[in-house]
């Protein structure tokens, strides 16, 4: 797995959220703030754990799971609400995809993997991280971005 599939998920959802506004979410669903600090988030536990493979550790740990609204409106928060998120997210993005570039052999290494998303994607085992970069691209990311486009007024 190279960067270049893992872009190609981020280039659709900045199409989404770059200098566009949204309405508020229907009931008991994620604001745009909200699933963009998800986003930012993820991020940086994708980047720790390639960055643990890239340093030769035989083992590395992702767990999505324990990242809650309280948290995200904090982050959304610290950043300003969502143009900094927004930037933030092009920061974060750049960065794994420059580091997932580098992984070469070390992306058939096992991470042991929890993440949650809904019904949809539910994983609980540990996961060659190429898979898990694959999920990332091919279902998150798109999961994400269709969720953004609902919230356009």
């Amino acid at each position: 797995m190279d960067g270049v599939g893992l872009r190609e998920a981020y280039r659709g959802v900045f199409a989404e959220i770059d200098g566009v506004e949204f309405g508020p979410p229907p009931e008991g669903q994620l604001s745009a703030e909200q699933i963009v600090a998800h986003l930012v988030a993820n991020d940086e536990l994708m980047i720790q754990a390639t960055e643990a493979l890239l340093a030769g550790s035989p083992f590395a740990y992702y767990d999505l799971d324990d990242i809650h609204r309280p948290q995200l409106d904090a982050l959304a928060a610290e950043q300003g609400g969502l143009r900094g998120l927004t930037a933030l997210l092009h920061e974060t993005s750049e960065r794994l995809c420059a580091l997932v570039d580098r992984l070469g052999l070390a992306a058939d290494t096992p991470v042991e993997t929890h993440l949650r998303e809904g019904f949809d994607l539910i994983v609980d085992e540990p996961l060659p991280w190429s898979r898990t970069l694959d999920l990332q691209a091919r279902v998150h990311l798109p999961k994400h971005q269709a969720q953004l486009n609902l919230l356009r007024p």
